[in-house]
């Protein structure tokens, strides 16, 4: 039997609340033409027992930050027996924390640039200034500081002098108890889109990402106009074969499924580097999925509606 009910869950209380709103209200116009009765809920303390008194056919989860991707919400949706679009629980929870990623990613192979993941605890207990001197002598000056946990670059910083570092740390710890700070790599922004709509995932053609200001902050994300993108990426041919391997490796390292998004950055040689996964990306107008299904020559209807029924058992 076909899926024909969907619960789209879109909003929360994380600090990617009205991302999270476009996001849900994208998936909810795209099924609505694929004849899906869609209903957007907003999550509070009434979620659970809704879902179960009005049991819907699928779930599909487009909560942006902890409030969704950190896994714990997926968890229940498992243990409350809903049928949703999107990863296991330890598959978000792994792709959620930064570090553990880079971790991971780096022991399969994968290049990842070097870094140091500081908690807010012990950089206050150790003395901020002997900390940083730290850093600076292993990393250099060059640094990209960013929350160990959370997207949408809030938070996220370009340090070129280490006078600077002191400001991007407070700015980091001001959305997540540690920090992660890591080498700057110069390159080529890209962003890769795996999806799985039962037949095993497909790699679609990597996103080249120019923001007109020079850094891809959460400005430039998310207001039309200020970041050029390019779909396909603007990459010869070895290296877009390097960035789909690269990216598939890091999707299935991690357990992801359904649709996700793994960040990196091509350097001048060609070689990928890895920046992050996001195992529930981003779905607005302005985001990178949509604009990787349309230069695959998909339709985002029908893309999403095949997830659904995949999800639905149909």
């Amino acid at each position: 039997m076909t899926a024909r009910t969907v619960s789209v869950l879109a909003g929360g209380i994380s600090h990617e609340r009205e991302v999270s709103l476009r996001s849900g209200r994208r998936v909810a116009d795209a099924l609505s033409t694929s004849a899906y009765e869609v209903s957007v809920i907003d999550p509070d303390a009434t979620l659970l027992s809704r879902l179960a008194t009005e049991r819907p056919s699928v779930v599909w989860p487009a909560l942006h930050g902890s409030s969704g991707e950190d896994g714990a919400l997926l968890g229940l949706l498992k243990a409350a027996g809903h049928h949703y679009v999107g990863p296991d629980s330890e598959a978000a929870r792994l792709a959620w924390h930064k570090p553990t990623t880079k971790t991971l990613a780096a022991r399969r192979g994968v290049k990842t640039a070097e870094s140091m993941t500081l908690a807010r605890e012990a950089f206050r207990e150790l003395g901020a200034g002997s900390v940083l001197d730290l850093v600076v002598s292993r990393l250099g000056e060059h640094v990209v500081v960013k929350p160990a946990q959370g997207g949408s670059a809030q938070g996220v910083s370009i340090v070129s002098t280490s006078a600077d570092l002191p400001r991007a740390m407070v700015e980091a710890f001001t959305y997540c108890e540690e920090a992660l700070v890591e080498q700057f790599i110069d390159g080529t922004e890209v962003g890769v889109t795996i999806l799985n709509r039962g037949a095993g995932p497909e790699v679609l053609p990597a996103v080249e990402i120019v923001p007109l200001e020079g850094v891809y902050s959460f400005e430039a994300r998310y207001n039309a106009g200020e970041t050029t993108f390019y779909a396909p990426a603007r990459l010869n041919k070895v290296a877009a074969a390097a960035v789909a391997d690269t990216a598939l490796a890091v999707y299935e390292m991690l357990g992801l499924d359904y649709l996700a998004r793994i960040d990196l950055i091509v350097d001048s040689t060609g070689t990928p580097w890895l920046l992050e996964a996001n195992a529930l990306p981003g779905l607005t107008e302005t985001s990178l999925v949509p604009l990787a299904i349309e230069a695959a020559g998909l339709g985002l209807a029908q893309v999403f509606s095949d997830l659904v029924a995949r999800a639905g058992g149909a």
